[in-house]
C-alpha cells in the first residue's frame, strides 16, 4: 500500500497538537471521535500511562502533552508506529514506543491505560487486551476504555466485571461507552 501521510492540527488541554497518519492505519487524516470522547471523559492524571493499540498516538501522546505523564506507545501496526515516531517529535514529547501484540512485548506496569480496542480484530484479542490490562496495571491503577452499543458494550462491561471485578460507566450517550476499571 502506497503512503498517504495527512497531517492536521488537534486541540487538547489548551494545547494545538500536529499529528500525521498514513494509510493503513486507523483514523487516517483525523482524531476518531470515540478517541476524542475517551480523552475528554477521564479526569486529570498523573504518573505512568499506556496507550494500548495506539495507532499513531493520538491519545497518548495528547495526554502525556497536556499532563507531563511518563508515556508508553503500543501497536502491532509498524506504519502507525513510525507516525507515532513522528508525531512524537512534532509534539516534543519522549514516550516510550513498543511494536507489540497486545501486551506480548510489554513488560512494567503502569497508573493508567487506555484502549479504543480494535473491534475488527475480534473478541479474543480484545478480551486479551482486557486480561493484559488488569496484569499490567499498578495497584489502584485505572483501565479507561471507550466502545459502542452496537459493538458489544453490553458484553465489554461483563468481561471487564470478570477481570477487574466491577466496571464503572463514565458516559453512555448515543450508543456510545466510556467505561473505567480500577485494579485493587
Amino acid at each position: 500500500m502506497p503512503d498517504d501521510l495527512r497531517s492536521f492540527a488537534y486541540y487538547f488541554g489548551g494545547q494545538q497538537l500536529q499529528f500525521t497518519s498514513n494509510s493503513g492505519t486507523f483514523s487516517h487524516g483525523h482524531i476518531d471521535p470515540l478517541s476524542h470522547l475517551l480523552m475528554n471523559t477521564m479526569p486529570p492524571m498523573q504518573g505512568s500511562i499506556l496507550d494500548l493499540g495506539c495507532g499513531w498516538g493520538a491519545m497518548g501522546i495528547s495526554l502525556c502533552k497536556a499532563y507531563g505523564l511518563y508515556t508508553t506507545l503500543a501497536d502491532v501496526n509498524p506504519r502507525a508506529l513510525h507516525c507515532a515516531e513522528l508525531n512524537c517529535r512534532a509534539n516534543e514529547v519522549d514516550c516510550e514506543i513498543i511494536e507489540s501484540d497486545c501486551f506480548d512485548k510489554i513488560a512494567g506496569k503502569f497508573d493508567t491505560i487506555v484502549l479504543n480496542p480494535p473491534i475488527h480484530a475480534g473478541k479474543d484479542v480484545v478480551w486479551r487486551m482486557f486480561d493484559g490490562a488488569h496484569e499490567h496495571l499498578n495497584p489502584g491503577g485505572k483501565f479507561y476504555i471507550v466502545v459502542l452499543e452496537k459493538h458489544g458494550a453490553k458484553s465489554t462491561m461483563r468481561k471487564l466485571g470478570e477481570v477487574f471485578g466491577a466496571c464503572e460507566m463514565l458516559y453512555k450517550k448515543k450508543g456510545e461507552y466510556v467505561l473505567c476499571c480500577t485494579k485493587i
